[in-house]
């Protein structure tokens, strides 16, 4: 029987066409256009089905952090899975990768931490961290300190909740989000929404005083808490002015607002540091991270949190019986082994040493770009970064329709073996952090290549 929609033949982009439903793909020029195969990987670089290779610019969306075919990550997997293949935590069971991958980040958490939260992405650790927000005020009596707030151009996850946080207009559209008791503040972009001659610490002051303004607006005792990436990633890498955190943390504490720094993107040594956190100068009482965790290589998440949530936790739970939270896949003992032995790795490899040895390099070609006619910005911090395409640089003004001119260097620069991220017309970057400077050369090599050949085509 073919499935409807299905094409003829048997090759894997056909039945592909037939059988998949894609995230984050337009699905009407898919079922034209079809997908690119990748059959393999190796280091920084994966091949497709014909055999071309691609230097992969984004890390398989900002995650493999030690390149492709680590083996030691694959012996990690296959000696759990041979000891102990699956198991939960509910109900007073435990196992020993979860207790050691436990003990390890509360050891590394750039803060005081009590406890880690086990999940499976970044969405459903920020969607977690909702629901212990909402169970801490609870505890503590106060039913109507539940708002919470976030950002616009914030990306948090696509579940109900955290979708809802994500502050990019098409995770909401005809998905009938966002949710009550969800607000979305100032983006802290300064190239985009910095007053003219506005300085980052004047634009950092003027975003703490709109935050306190929607606050007094909503009134304090309905506002819970705030989500905040160190460096926002989907919405386009967006680098927070100098000063943005401590003008921001302050407000927050004059209210008695927690702080949830999501380091699902920026955590483990992608701006400079361990933590974004600690590169931002952010004391979160909550702290979630997925991605680099386990280089990508295993599906698993975490939530930490500070002793006062833990406690209230506790006491939340001895009233009801339960703590009626919790997925199957809770700290999934393979997938424990495989972030423990990444942990190792980032630790033996001095990859955030690695990290801030060559981040200079790619800085310093990403800012390049800066001068080339079709980039109005280009931004980043350690190894992460995106240059913002523009119809007129004097003016900022940007190209129209919205999207095209980064859909057209996405393919242009896919052309010349480079994998990079457009997202509406910022192209985004985030190689693995295992990359070496002449790879980098390699990576703006391509990527400037294709930039030149995009200015015939956007200017006619």
């Amino acid at each position: 029987m073919t499935a409807p929609g299905s094409t003829a033949g048997n090759s894997a982009a056909s039945r592909d066409k037939a059988f998949v439903l894609h995230p984050y793909t337009n699905l009407d020029v898919h079922e034209t256009q079809g997908p690119m195969i990748i059959e393999r990987g190796e280091g920084i670089r994966v091949f497709d089905d014909g055999g071309k290779d691609y230097i992969e610019g984004m890390a398989s969306l900002w995650c493999v952090s030690l390149g492709w075919g680590e083996e030691r990550l694959v012996q990690a997997a296959t000696r759990q899975m041979r000891q102990l293949s699956t198991y939960h935590i509910f109900g007073h069971k435990s196992h020993e990768p979860g207790i050691d991958l436990a003990e390890k980040l509360i050891g590394l958490a750039p803060v005081p931490m009590s406890k880690v939260f086990f999940a499976n992405s970044g969405s459903e650790a920020n969607d977690t961290a909702i629901k212990l927000i909402w169970y801490y005020n609870n505890a503590l009596g106060r039913p109507e300190k539940k708002k919470i707030l976030s950002r616009q151009r914030a990306y948090h996850g696509v579940t109900v909740a955290t979708a809802s946080l994500t502050g990019l207009p098409n995770n909401h559209r005809d998905f009938d989000l966002p949710i009550a008791r969800i607000l979305h503040g100032d983006c802290p972009h300064h190239y985009r929404n910095g007053l003219e001659g506005e300085s980052e610490e004047a634009f950092a002051t003027r975003l703490a005083e709109q935050l306190e303004a929607l606050i007094l607006a909503e009134g304090p005792d309905t506002i819970a808490a705030m989500f905040a990436e160190p460096v926002m990633g989907a919405g386009g890498v967006v680098v927070p002015p100098a000063t943005y955190f401590a003008k921001i943390q302050a407000v927050l504490k004059k209210y008695d607002i927690l702080l949830v720094a999501d380091e699902v993107i920026c955590g483990f040594g992608r701006t400079g540091n361990f933590w974004g956190s600690q590169t931002m100068g952010m004391q979160p009482d909550i702290l979630t991270c997925a991605k680099q965790l386990s280089s990508g290589y295993l599906p698993i998440s975490a939530v930490m949190v500070t002793d006062a949530i833990y406690r209230a936790c506790v006491e939340e739970s001895r009233k009801i019986g339960t703590f009626g939270h919790g997925y199957t896949y809770s700290a999934h003992p393979v997938a424990a082994a495989v972030a423990l032995e990444t942990l190792k790795i980032y630790e033996e490899r001095d990859i955030v040493g690695h990290v801030r040895s060559v981040a200079p390099a790619f800085q310093g070609r990403l800012k390049a770009l800066a001068e080339h006619p079709l980039v109005g910005e280009a931004r980043g911090i350690g190894l992460i970064g995106a240059l913002e395409l523009v119809a007129d640089k004097a003016t900022r003004t940007p190209f129209d329709p919205p999207g095209r001119a980064g859909a057209l260097l996405n393919g242009l620069v896919q052309d010349n073996g480079l994998i990079v991220r457009a997202m509406g017309d910022s192209i985004a970057l985030c190689p693995p952090l295992v990359i070496s400077e002449a790879e980098i050369h390699e990576v703006f090599d391509r990527l400037t290549k294709a930039l030149y050949s995009a200015v015939p085509v956007l200017r006619g």
